[in-house]
C-alpha cells in the first residue's frame, strides 16, 4: 500500500526533512510514528498525501509513484487519503455538518449522497446530535472527532493522523485512539504520528521511530 524506497526530502534552505527512508506499510495495517519535534514525522505524512514531493527515491502509494504523478492527478490521489491534524482546522463560521461535508463538495457529490455520508460519519464518531452546532461550542475532544469525521467522509483507504491527541487529556486520547482502532479493523490503512508513548505501548501496534529525518527503529 505504502512503500518508501530510499526516500529523501530536502527543503529549499538545504535542510533535510527525511534522509534515505526505507519503509513498507501493508494494506490494512496500523502503525505509529514517533520521534522528537522536527524528527520528520509530519514530512513523512505530507509526502504520502502528496502535499510535498520526495527529492530523491521512490514513494509508491497504492501502486503509484508519487515523484512522477502528474499534477492533474494530485486531487484524485488526495481523495484516497484522509488527514487529521492536531489543531482540527475547522471553519468556525460553519456548522459541524458543513465542516464534514466540505470534502464531498470538492468532489461534486450530490446533496442527497452528501447528507447520507455526513450523517453516517458523524454517527460513527458519536456526534450526530451536534450536526447543527458551531465548532466553538464543542469541547477539544469533540472538535477532534469532527476532524476525524471530515477525514473519513469520502471513505478513503488511507488515514493519516498527525498528533491527533496532542491537546487532549489521557481519557479523551484513549477514546480517539479507540476510534482509529475501529476504523483500522474495517480495513482502513492507518498511520498515526504521536508523542504519547504510554498510550502507544498499550495498543500493541508497530512503531516507527524517527531521529533527525532517519529511521531509528521499526
Amino acid at each position: 500500500m505504502i512503500h518508501f524506497d530510499h526516500v529523501s526530502k530536502r527543503f529549499e534552505d538545504g535542510q533535510y526533512g527525511l534522509k534515505q527512508i526505507n519503509l513498507q506499510i501493508e494494506e490494512g495495517a496500523m502503525a505509529f510514528i514517533t520521534g522528537h519535534s522536527g524528527a520528520g514525522k509530519s514530512t513523512l505524512m505530507r509526502l504520502i498525501a502528496l502535499l510535498d514531493r520526495p527529492t530523491r527515491g521512490q514513494l509508491i502509494v497504492d501502486g503509484r509513484n508519487m515523484a512522477k504523478l502528474p499534477n492533474r492527478e494530485i486531487p484524485f490521489h488526495r481523495r484516497k487519503v484522509g488527514m487529521i491534524f492536531q489543531d482540527h482546522r475547522l471553519l468556525n463560521d460553519r456548522s459541524v455538518y458543513e465542516n464534514v461535508a466540505l470534502p464531498l463538495q470538492v468532489i461534486g457529490a450530490s446533496p442527497r449522497d452528501s447528507g447520507k455520508r455526513v450523517r453516517a460519519a458523524l454517527d460513527k464518531v458519536g456526534l450526530l446530535k451536534k450536526e447543527k452546532s458551531l465548532p466553538a461550542s464543542l469541547s477539544g475532544g469533540e472538535q477532534q472527532r469532527v476532524g476525524i469525521a471530515r477525514a473519513l467522509v469520502t471513505r478513503p483507504p488511507i488515514l493519516l493522523a498527525d498528533e491527533p491527541t496532542g491537546n487532549l487529556d489521557p481519557e479523551l486520547s484513549r477514546e480517539i485512539m479507540d476510534l482509529f482502532l475501529a476504523f483500522n479493523q474495517i480495513g482502513v490503512t492507518t498511520l498515526i504520528a504521536s508523542h504519547d508513548l504510554a498510550l502507544i505501548n498499550q495498543l500493541n501496534r508497530p512503531v516507527i521511530k524517527l531521529h533527525e529525518g532517519s529511521i531509528a527503529r521499526v
